[in-house]
């Protein structure tokens, strides 16, 4: 006990010291509420025994035996030792099989129980299927691609990514020392240890599960396209633009920062709803042109996407339209010769009828950037193939046409 007074009036006194006290401040509230539960223990302890012999009784009595049940890993560690049951006990295929039926947060608290159970449960086969069940819909390639740049930078950086490693490092030194004079410090340490006493977040390695808690932290932000940006502006209905996303995990939603273009800075936009996200169907970057390779096979009725920009200092967006027919053509399917002709004509019905953003024609044997600084720049083409990228535009589709 004289040790942990003499502890306490340490830490006082470095409190006294400026470079010292903002460290101190919660380590002190949290080392005294100890402090106090340990004397409690103590006198409880001596009233047991009556006042006699107290101090030989508690070398096989614990004081304060409560503070092994709060720690799982110290029980599951020392399971061996003291003959009592544990989870380790299980076959090897058991254990796995419990594990894989956790969902993510429940293995992440797993994780913490001891050294064992944290190898078992970074597993990439247990996280694989969390990943894909949650993250598949929104994350392609490039997201891939970014969260290796993204280690690459955190490893830099020793890991810590809107932390201060010097203030860290301080704290976590003194801290050291004063566990060699009380080993009750060494109980409160992962209490105060991190970036102004909260956690420093997920372990940053190239496990899926670093990436699946990085998503879920809302730390790391990945590209993706956003449909209808900036809440369904008119000016951007029926189009989908990149966007680099974080997740909101108190809303379950997204963030998108739109790149800054022309005379506009960064754009941000919250509440950005799942169904708005898609993975780029094309690896084509946001200000190159897309090599079309589906001109030749174009026919009145095909659904397609096309790149679009207001001058050449924008990025292109992808903007639904159909292929139509040609004026010269009754729209006839029987007579209908306009797949043979070199014009293709793209229709934009969003629009009404008249507005010049209705129809746009391009070449299909010689196709290049076409367009002005007043109508815009029409870029590459791509026919959609698939029901659920046709049934995912209808489903956008204005309420009421636009001008």
């Amino acid at each position: 006990m004289l040790a942990l007074f003499a502890t306490f009036v340490l830490c006082c006194l470095l409190l006294l010291s400026k470079p010292c006290a903002r460290e101190m401040r919660l380590f002190l509230s949290t080392l005294f509420q100890e402090l106090a539960l340990l004397l409690l223990g103590f006198l409880a302890g001596y009233r047991l025994l009556g006042g006699v012999g107290a101090a030989t009784a508690t070398e096989t009595m614990p004081l304060m035996p409560s503070f092994k049940r709060k720690r799982a890993a110290a029980m599951v560690e020392s399971a061996e030792e003291t003959g009592e049951p544990s989870v380790l006990d299980l076959p090897e295929l058991a254990i796995e099989c419990i594990l894989a039926r956790l969902p993510p947060a429940e293995l992440q608290n797993m994780a913490a129980v001891c050294r064992s159970m944290r190898e078992r449960c970074r597993g990439d086969h247990l996280w694989e299927q969390h990943m894909s069940k949650k993250w598949g819909g929104v994350l392609g390639s490039a997201a891939k691609e970014e969260w290796r740049t993204y280690l690459a930078s955190a490893s830099e950086t020793g890991g810590a990514v809107g932390c201060s490693l010097d203030s860290s490092g301080r704290r976590r030194r003194w801290l050291t020392a004063l566990s060699c004079v009380c080993p009750l410090v060494s109980w409160i340490r992962p209490r105060v240890d991190g970036c102004g006493g909260k956690s420093a977040g997920p372990v940053l390695d190239d496990s899926i599960m670093s990436w699946y808690l990085s998503m879920e932290s809302g730390k790391f932000w990945f590209p993706a396209q956003v449909y209808n940006r900036e809440h369904g502006h008119v000016g951007f209905m029926m189009s989908c633009y990149d966007a680099e996303l974080s997740y909101d995990f108190h809303t379950d939603t997204f963030r998108a920062r739109y790149p800054p273009h022309g005379r506009r800075t960064v754009v941000l936009e919250d509440g950005v709803q799942w169904d708005r996200v898609r993975v780029p169907p094309v690896d084509t970057h946001a200000h190159d042109l897309h090599v079309s390779d589906c001109l030749h096979e174009l026919r009145p009725g095909d659904n397609i996407e096309i790149q679009w920009r207001r001058n050449k200092e924008f990025p292109y967006g992808w903007w639904y339209g159909v292929v139509g027919h040609l004026e010269s053509c009754d729209g006839n399917e029987h007579f209908c010769r306009c797949h043979l002709s070199d014009t293709v004509v793209l229709e934009f019905n969003q629009y009404t009828p008249g507005s010049r953003w209705r129809q746009a024609l391009v070449n299909r044997k010689d196709h290049r950037e076409e367009g002005n600084e007043g109508d815009g720049f029409y870029g590459g083409i791509r026919k959609l193939r698939s029901k659920d990228e046709i049934s995912k535009w209808r489903q956008l589709w204005p309420t009421d046409i636009l001008e």
